[in-house]
């Protein structure tokens, strides 16, 4: 039986592997976030696919996958084999773990303590911003339903995960109290606060991965962009230009465990929303299509040679 420090190693060392993975994903969708023509929506999607990189480490076997380099950690009898990619190359077998020498051996061994010393340390201190953000908004005042004021916070925002509340700035003039309810309600519908916690855990838990905090970045601005896209449906044109307005007119507050209607580059989004079209069914259709075969090419491991 392993001990606790071999099986630490172990994990980092399949850690290691997705990050590596979920990074050459991720900068796939940061060059795809960049074709215009994709909705905001499908782009937001799109994060989907790194996400479940950094966090699953086999996969099912595709000729046209993207990811080399693998090998075969589970093959049942009767069932489709599952793949693991191995970039590292610093063991002989993969499951378990053995590494080709002493010398890796010690040095997985020191890099996965400091790795779960630090992604621990990550993850309390994201534990007390929650905390803390709980004592900002319990003092809030009821105004109906789950809508609270607060004279704690300078733009509105979706607090909380399991019970959220839209907590809205005391003073709000009315006439963009509409628009600011609708970009917030269409967070709450999304649970995007869930989204954002799980993107933030697995940040804490890929900490060493540069990129990681880029794609993050990225994620929670096509999060406001695509959530815009969801609201201007429903809007007029005249109604359209009222709603940018108001995104100009409220500064709002970023923050890493609320969805804020100000959050997101300001300018790129007001763009977006005088720009925005409506899809049409069949765009809607090969768009959907397009995003699944991404999904197969970039979810999947190469077959075993």
């Amino acid at each position: 039986m392993k001990s606790g420090d071999e099986m630490l190693s172990e994990i980092f060392y399949w850690v290691l592997n997705m990050s590596i993975v979920g990074s050459a994903v991720g900068l796939i969708i940061l060059g795809l976030r960049k074709v215009r023509a994709l909705p905001r929506f499908f782009v937001y999607l799109l994060w989907v696919i790194p996400l479940l990189r950094f966090w699953v480490p086999v996969s099912l076997p595709e000729k046209s996958s993207f990811a080399t380099k693998t090998v075969a950690v589970f093959e049942p009898e009767g069932l489709p084999t599952l793949v693991t990619t191995n970039f590292i190359m610093a063991a002989d077998t993969y499951f378990p773990v053995e590494y080709k020498t002493n010398m890796l051996e010690s040095v997985f061994s020191v890099a996965s303590l400091i790795w779960a010393a630090v992604a621990c340390f990550a993850l309390i201190v994201l534990l007390m911003l929650y905390a803390f953000a709980k004592t900002r908004i319990n003092p809030a005042r009821h105004l109906k339903d789950n809508i609270y004021l607060s004279n704690k916070i300078t733009g509105p925002a979706v607090y909380g995960i399991r019970k959220p509340r839209i907590i809205l700035p005391e003073g709000m003039a009315e006439e963009e109290l509409k628009y600011v309810l609708l970009h917030e309600n269409a967070h709450l519908s999304r649970r995007d606060n869930l989204f954002r916690c799980i993107a933030l855990i697995t940040a804490c838990i890929h900490w060493f991965n540069p990129f990681i905090w880029l794609f993050l970045k990225r994620f929670f601005e096509d999060m406001e962009l695509s959530c815009d896209a969801r609201v201007l449906k429903t809007l007029s044109e005249s109604e359209k230009k009222r709603y940018a307005l108001s995104l100009l007119s409220i500064a709002g507050e970023n923050g890493l465990l609320h969805s804020s209607f100000g959050g997101a580059k300001i300018r790129i989004r007001v763009e977006n929303i005088l720009s925005y079209k409506k899809l049409t069914l069949l765009a809607s259709i090969a768009f959907a299509l397009l995003i699944s075969a991404i999904g197969l090419v970039l979810l999947t491991n190469a077959q075993v040679s």
